[in-house]
């Protein structure tokens, strides 16, 4: 099993920067992809960003292009997201998420049904 927890979220501003880690423990090793998703209330769960094990790959969703980064240690099992111009709509729960196997193609990053493990989700609030 692997246990992920996340931690930087709070209160932002318009226009405003966070940033969000997740530290992934247990069998870190099944942790090949992680990422990141989010769930605003009484919305679906948005896939947000991915990362590969060593970092190399990332993706994105259309939403947040631009403005956040992932980044990944793979050395310390952590895994980052640097959220710049944050806007009213990224108001969510952040969840950290991770998966055992490579997806066989890009779409798999972005598959959230294929994700094995979530961390508890970390409160992301930007006013206005």
């Amino acid at each position: 099993q692997v246990q992920l927890i996340e931690s930087g979220g709070g209160l932002v501003q318009v226009g405003g920067s966070l940033r969000l880690s997740c530290a992934a423990s247990g069998r870190t090793w099944n942790s090949i992809v992680m990422g990141w998703f989010r769930q605003a209330p009484g919305k679906e769960r948005e896939f947000v960003a991915a990362t590969s094990w060593q970092g190399a790959s990332t993706y994105y969703a259309d939403s947040v292009k631009g403005r956040f980064t992932i980044s990944r240690e793979s050395s310390k099992n952590t895994v980052a997201l640097q959220m710049n111009s944050l806007k009213p709509e990224d108001t969510a729960v952040y969840y950290c998420i991770g998966r055992s196997r490579r997806p066989a193609n890009t779409a798999g990053y972005y598959a959230l049904d294929e994700y094995e493990y979530t961390g508890q989700g970390t409160q992301v609030t930007v006013s206005s």
